[in-house]
């Protein structure tokens, strides 16, 4: 592809909400949800405090024609003004996508996530083969919300967490799609 031809992201519609597009419009409550430590603690790369001016280069990133990580708001609103949480489809080599995902703790436990999962899911945006999820072992709602859209568990493993500022054990799940 072109580094001058736009990726297109798609506005993919589920149960209550609209996954779409991030727009500078979204700073003020990506940065408000963000900066609460639940959030960014239980992301690899949120950093805790969140410095001035890491949202809006988040947003320029996800906003990038030659982006690899297509990143979607979940949206509850009518008119394209909330953000509840994230979702993203980080590109990897031979049709596979790394997802991630998070959500407002005002909306905990309400099934945001895994609606949101399963209509990127559903809807492929990508047309992956394979998706691969990897969660931090003391997140374990993080790992049913995976297992419940179908993701296999595959391992254990380990990533670095920018705002606890350490290696963190995870678990890694996958989805095939072909």
């Amino acid at each position: 592809m072109s580094m001058n031809q736009p990726i297109t992201q798609p506005v993919i519609k589920a149960d209550g909400f609209t996954l779409r597009p991030m727009t500078k419009a979204d700073a003020g409550q990506i940065t408000l949800y963000a900066s609460d430590a639940r959030v960014a603690k239980a992301t690899k790369t949120i950093p805790h405090p969140l410095p001035d001016g890491v949202t809006e280069a988040f947003i320029d990133r996800a906003l990038s024609v030659d982006r690899t990580e297509d990143v979607w708001v979940i949206d509850p609103s009518d008119d394209g003004s909330e953000v509840l949480g994230a979702i993203g489809l980080e590109r990897m080599d031979r049709n596979q996508s790394e997802i991630g995902y998070w959500v407002a703790p005002a909306a905990w436990n309400n099934g945001f996530a895994s609606a949101a999962v399963s209509a990127i899911i559903e809807a492929n945006p990508q047309a992956c083969r394979t998706i691969f999820g990897a969660v931090f072992q003391d997140n374990p709602a993080s790992a049913r919300v995976l297992t419940n859209a179908g993701f296999d568990y595959i391992g254990e493993a380990e990533s670095f967490s920018v705002a606890r500022g350490v290696t963190v054990p995870t678990w890694t799940y996958i989805k095939k799609l072909d």
